[in-house]
């Protein structure tokens, strides 16, 4: 079938509410409409060429729709188009969602900043430190981690799979999953596992991609005595009426087919799906990963982050408290790959950006030839799921779809698309 792409003007559904649809023409929010056509031209020939099976993408500016089209199929079959009703996996898309409920509880003074993971999570006191180069020796953790550590995955703790040293094979021998794996535990297991292992570093002295953000999520259940879903349907689903939101995959024809890249061949294959059943909550309800989404929905998320914690008079968070989030908290004002363990330089996506409570910001966007503005943050998932916010002009972006592993030069092309087309 062709790939031809739905509009940009798209005309709101209103009987159904499933449509965002185009609420301000582009001109008038700044945007040259021509070139702004580059972007749907340019996700079509992404389906055209195989690179991924489907997506959507919203463009708004202050607060209004300016852009919305949507590309290929949702289907294994390619029989069916995406729609906005289109349910996806957001990975660790989860992981900003997580970070808004942690930062409910602190602004409600049930949590610090600096609390010890211990004072909630017992198991995590003496804590032990990989040594390098001394095989699987350890020695005390002189710093406990802190629930900062965990926004800003500078905790110690790391993922399976992630790279070849000995505290990820010890991830691997204590059965924790990589990603894509089946996850036969509980968040409650996954975190006892993690608190028995060594960490990679000493908290808070450099970052590494990790389990962090799932304690956190453990966290957030004991402090507000809640699972964590039912803590996120409560505090932030409902409030902005993001009603196809959870950790349960629906049945039906609406979620996206997942697809990953053949390692051999670079061609997309469908990949099976570990998780649960369609309409059971999976054993693992991480705080990392694991939510599902429509465009419309996270839509509704990504402008609470963008209007300063606030939307449709439901407020989430102060202003200065999404602005603590999107600020960068690495020490001296280091990129993720400058405080890596070990330094990494990267050209992908992450490169020039610091890291925040769950999302990553633009620190120089000239020094990596961006044309985002400095502060510009977001992140996306491992599914190719995407999206961000610039405070400076007020434009937020967000991009849904569903192939494993998303390639950096896809994200790094959508903010050029974007950017290129915005003439005031």
């Amino acid at each position: 079938m062709t790939t031809e792409s739905t509009v940009a003007t798209v005309k709101a559904r209103t009987a159904t509410g499933t449509d965002p649809g185009v609420t301000l023409d582009p001109a008038a929010a700044g945007f040259d409409g021509r070139r702004l056509g580059r972007l749907a031209r340019h996700l079509d020939e992404c389906v055209a060429g195989g690179l991924n099976r489907g997506s959507i993408v919203l463009v708004a500016r202050r607060g209004e729709l300016v852009h919305v089209s949507s590309h290929g199929t949702r289907d294994a079959e390619g029989r069916l188009p995406v729609e906005p009703d289109t349910i996806w996996r957001l990975y660790s898309m989860t992981k900003p969602v997580t970070s808004v409920a942690a930062l409910i509880l602190w602004e409600e003074g049930v949590l610090s900043l600096s609390d010890p993971v211990e004072r909630f999570l017992p198991s995590f006191a003496r804590m032990r430190v990989h040594r390098p180069g001394e095989g699987g020796a350890t020695v005390p953790a002189v710093e406990p981690i802190r629930i900062r550590h965990l926004l800003t995955h500078t905790a110690g703790l790391t993922v399976t799979g992630l790279a070849d040293n000995p505290v990820n094979d010890a991830y691997r021998a204590a059965g924790i999953a990589a990603l894509g794996e089946p996850e036969p535990y509980t968040l409650d297991e996954l975190c006892e596992r993690l608190a028995s292992l060594p960490l990679l570093f000493e908290p808070g002295s450099a970052w590494n991609y990790s389990h962090a953000t799932d304690v956190l999520g453990r966290i957030i259940e004991i402090a507000s005595g809640m699972r964590l879903d039912a803590f996120m349907a409560k505090r932030i689903f409902e409030p902005l009426a993001m009603t196809d939101t959870g950790y349960r995959l629906p049945a039906g024809d609406r979620p996206a087919a997942p697809y990953r890249v053949h390692p051999r061949t670079g061609r997309l294959e469908l990949m099976p799906d570990p998780g649960a059943a369609a309409g059971d909550l999976p054993t693992l309800v991480a705080g990392g990963h694991g939510l599902l989404s429509t465009a419309r929905d996270y839509q509704r998320f990504v402008q609470m982050l963008a209007r300063g914690g606030e939307l449709d008079g439901e407020r989430l968070l102060a202003p200065r408290t999404v602005e603590l989030m999107a600020a960068n908290h690495l020490p001296g004002d280091s990129t993720m790959s400058a405080f890596s363990h070990p330094p990494a330089r990267t050209a992908g996506i992450h490169e020039g950006r610091g890291f925040g409570f769950g999302v990553a910001p633009l620190l120089d966007p000239h020094s990596v030839d961006s044309l985002s503005s400095a502060g510009e943050y977001g992140w996306g998932g491992a599914a190719g799921t995407n999206f961000w916010v610039d405070p400076e002009k007020d434009l937020t972006v967000l991009f849904m779809t569903q192939v494993m592993p998303p390639p950096d030069d896809t994200w790094l092309a959508l903010r050029r698309l974007v950017y290129q087309a915005l003439v005031r």
